[in-house]
């Protein structure tokens, strides 16, 4: 487990609100083919609570990395398998709600037929953590549900499969559009501050300014 950085949750109060990065490895499925992947999960919080981001592979591993904290949810960014694997075994272990797109119920069906999330995430909803808030940004395309999670106070934007480090996240396979995503990037993400940190679900971190370049219209 890393930190990828913290900043004061208020001043002259010890806790730390920052993030840490958890790598899991496992597969992804989708249009009847298999590939072999690592995976970003956050932890966005601080010494007594965390909001877990893509619960991804390995639900010990993740579980260990929370540690004893209060998880306040467990947020899928969208539902491609690798992404919701272990969300509900991290969520009951927690005793933390799942929460999911509505528009992303057919991909979570494949992986958790008869369990539905615990809740929905919706375009300009708020989550709460340690203190701080995170605005839950719709950015369709990647898949038709698809959303960003962006932490103001942190300078810091979670995309999960819509904005990588290099640009767009991948499309051409069902649930998928390449005009879509390219859209929500320009219209949703680059939108944001230029120093904004992308804390990608694969692969290394990048920044709002570094990905203005390789998005077409942008």
């Amino acid at each position: 487990m890393t930190a990828a950085g913290d900043r004061d949750s208020r001043p002259g109060d010890a806790r730390r609100v920052r993030v840490e990065r958890v790598v899991t490895s496992g597969t992804f499925s989708l249009d009847g083919e298999t590939f072999d992947v690592d995976n970003n999960v956050w932890l966005v919080g601080d010494d007594e609570e965390v909001l877990v981001v893509d619960a991804a592979h390995d639900a010990s591993a993740i579980t260990a990395a929370v540690a004893g904290r209060r998880v306040t949810a467990v947020v899928c960014t969208h539902g491609h398998d690798d992404h919701i694997g272990a969300a509900i075994e991290v969520a009951e272990a927690a005793g933390a709600p799942v929460l999911l797109h509505p528009a992303e119920q057919e991909l979570w069906e494949t992986v958790h037929p008869g369990r539905k999330p615990d809740g929905d995430l919706s375009d300009g909803a708020l989550l709460t953590v340690a203190g701080i808030e995170v605005q839950v940004i719709h950015t369709p395309g990647h898949s038709w549900g698809s959303c960003s999670l962006y932490a103001p106070f942190l300078d810091a934007v979670f995309t999960g499969d819509t904005l990588f480090h290099g640009g767009p996240g991948a499309t051409g396979r069902s649930y998928s559009d390449r005009p879509t995503i390219e859209a929500s990037l320009r219209n949703r993400l680059l939108t944001l501050p230029g120093d904004t940190v992308v804390h990608t679900g694969h692969g290394q971190d990048t920044t709002i300014a570094a990905e203005r370049p390789n998005v077409p219209g942008a």
